[in-house]
C-alpha cells in the first residue's frame, strides 16, 4: 500500500477494496447508531458496494429485523459474542450481500458493568462464500474504546470498517 493510500479515510480504503473485488456489504448497527452506514456513504459512488444499514437498538429490534434469538439475548445479553455474530450473518443473508458487518457494545457513560465496561463493542464480519463451497465465516472480536459517547462510538465505526478491510484484503 503507498504511503498516501494509508492516509485516506478508512472509508475510502474500505470502498477501493470493495470495488477492486466486485463485493457488496450491509452493515446492522446497534451502539453505533447509523454511523458506519454514514461513513460508508461519505464517499462518492458507494452505491457501487454498498447495499444498506440496519439500526437495531433495541431487542426487539434484534429479534425482528435480524431474527437473533431470544434465548441468546436472554442468556448473554445483546453485547455479546453470539449476538454480533447473528447480527452480521443475518445482515449478509438478507441483503445477500459478500460482506455483513455488525457492532453492539457500551458506548456509555452508563449502562456497564464489571464485565462489560463502557466502551467494550463485539464487532462481526460475515463472509458469504460461493454456494456449496463451504467457505462462509463469520469473525467476531472484542474491543474496549475509552472516550465519550459521541468518541467511543466513531472508534467502533472506524474498527468496524478496519476489520472488514483486513477481512477483504486477506481473502484477495
Amino acid at each position: 500500500m503507498s504511503e498516501d493510500a494509508a492516509e485516506d479515510p478508512i472509508e475510502s480504503r474500505v470502498g477501493k477494496a470493495l470495488r477492486e473485488t466486485e463485493a457488496t456489504v450491509a452493515v446492522a448497527e446497534s451502539c453505533t447508531g447509523g454511523l458506519i452506514g454514514s461513513l460508508l456513504t461519505d464517499v462518492p459512488g458507494s452505491s457501487d458496494y454498498f447495499d444498506r444499514s440496519v439500526v437495531t437498538y433495541s431487542y426487539d429490534a434484534k429479534r425482528d429485523v435480524l431474527a437473533v434469538n431470544r434465548e441468546t439475548l436472554d442468556e448473554v445479553g445483546a453485547v455479546s459474542e453470539p449476538v454480533a455474530r447473528q447480527m452480521a450473518q443475518a445482515v449478509r443473508d438478507t441483503a445477500n450481500t459478500t460482506w455483513g458487518i455488525a457492532t453492539t457494545g457500551v458506548a456509555g457513560p452508563t449502562g456497564g458493568s464489571d464485565e462489560t465496561p463502557v466502551g467494550t463493542a463485539y464487532i462481526g464480519v460475515a463472509y458469504a462464500a460461493p454456494w456449496g463451497s463451504g467457505d462462509s465465516t463469520t469473525t467476531v472480536a472484542r474491543y474496549e474504546f475509552d472516550g465519550d459517547r459521541t468518541t467511543v462510538k466513531r472508534h467502533i465505526a472506524e474498527q468496524a470498517l478496519a476489520d472488514l478491510l483486513d477481512a477483504v484484503e486477506t481473502r484477495r
